[in-house]
């Protein structure tokens, strides 16, 4: 729950992350920028405006959570992969198991399949994959083809109006409460135990995923220190609006 500056309740229509996302995005049709559509309206249910958002997770945690979520029988098959009018051919984005599901894969299993769409899932689910032929792999060569995955993702997350990251749960309250000019009733609580936390793994495992998400490293590593520019420049506008204020009340 939300109020605004006068009090009143805001209603928010989140379209976010995991399952839904895959839809969303199918029915945008490689929308460049589409993980979290933020739809803001009034009790008169007229949308005001409508903004683009996006959550962010450290890449190693976020494949973890994913795998444990493919383990226990999660699946992506309703998903089109929409882009640029027109689905993959199995070809193109060859499935990584046979079956109905991937439940009680290993993570080794699930790190050596080639074509796992776990790997970078946040560069590309930000990026405008029409940029690269979307999944048709032979139209650039694969350097050509990440480097412009990761600019576009950058482009992406800098031209949103919100960005937060799950690791840091209060900070990204206080840049949505200040980019939308709202507070939540109740602060968000920075829970460090996840099933990902759960997941006991070496360090040569970890710096596998690591380079199996070498792209989400880098953006993640530029998304953290562009939010904490925002998150300064929010700080220092703060104070310097209370500075304002207190010499006006004098």
């Amino acid at each position: 729950e939300l109020a605004d500056a006068r009090g009143r309740i805001s209603l928010f229509l989140l379209i976010c992350y995991k399952a839904l996302i895959s839809h969303f995005k199918n029915k945008l049709c490689c929308c460049p920028i589409c993980q979290c559509r933020l739809l803001e309206f009034q009790f008169s249910n007229k949308i005001k405006k409508f903004y683009y958002i996006t959550l962010l997770r450290d890449p190693v945690s976020r494949y973890l959570s994913e795998w444990r979520h493919v383990q226990r029988g999660a699946t992506w098959k309703t998903s089109l992969h929409m882009c640029d009018g027109r689905t993959p051919t199995p070809e193109e984005l060859p499935s990584c198991y046979e079956g109905t599901d991937w439940s009680g894969c290993t993570l080794q299993e699930f790190m050596d399949c080639p074509y796992n769409l776990a790997n970078n899932r946040q560069v590309r689910m930000l990026a405008d994959l029409s940029l690269v032929g979307c999944y048709n792999m032979s139209f650039i060569p694969e350097n050509k083809r990440a480097q412009i995955l990761l600019e576009s993702a950058k482009k992406n997350l800098r031209d949103m109006a919100f960005f937060g990251l799950t690791e840091f749960q209060r900070k990204t309250q206080y840049l949505f409460e200040r980019t939308f000019n709202l507070k939540f009733i109740r602060p968000f609580m920075q829970y460090n135990s996840t099933r990902a936390g759960g997941v006991e793994v070496d360090n040569n495992t970890i710096r596998r995923i690591e380079e199996l998400n070498d792209l989400d490293m880098q953006l993640y590593d530029y998304a953290k220190d562009l939010f904490q520019q925002r998150y300064q420049y929010k700080r220092q506008l703060e104070r310097m609006e209370q500075r304002i204020k207190n010499r006006e009340e004098r």
